[in-house]
């Protein structure tokens, strides 16, 4: 059984890139491969308006939270976007995704950020109460969020 306090938060390595994959996967993105995230991963790195953070007890890693900080243009301040969060489902339920999102929450108000947003599927409720829980309202009855696919989905965007 894994204690969430004993687990370690930390930025995420080239070596975590099968697990990240394997929990890409889990999250409902199966067209990655190892090697796309080995990409991400390197295209991430060493910027301070990108993050990802992987959750580790020991050698394994049981979750990833992916963090991207963005500038306000009409007001002061960024705001950091939650761009993927996910727990291995064997072990949700024992404070992982509550100690990655509160480390992604640190990392965006050490960078500036005023607010965060997290975007999750609608389909996913269980993820939204966890959401709701930590304080995160569902905000879409005031705004809409619009997407537009600029390329195809299995484009080579590399």
């Amino acid at each position: 059984m894994i204690e969430a306090d004993a687990l370690e938060i930390r930025p995420a390595e080239r070596a975590d890139a099968p697990a990240i994959n394997t929990l890409l996967h889990e999250l409902g993105y199966p067209s990655n491969t190892e090697q796309d995230v080995v990409g991400r991963l390197a295209s991430w790195s060493g910027r301070d308006d990108l993050l990802v953070l992987a959750a580790a007890d020991g050698q394994r890693l049981v979750g990833v939270a992916a963090l991207a900080v963005i500038p306000y243009f009409e007001r002061p301040g960024n705001w950091g976007r939650v761009v993927a969060l996910v727990v291995d489902a064997r072990v949700r339920g024992l404070g992982i995704g509550r100690r990655l999102l509160a480390a992604c929450e640190q990392a965006a108000l050490s960078r500036g950020c005023v607010g965060m947003e997290i975007s999750s599927a609608r389909r996913r409720t269980d993820a939204h109460a966890f959401y709701r829980s930590l304080g995160y309202a569902d905000r879409c009855g005031e705004s809409a969020r619009f997407h537009k696919e600029l390329a195809p989905k299995d484009a080579d965007l590399r």
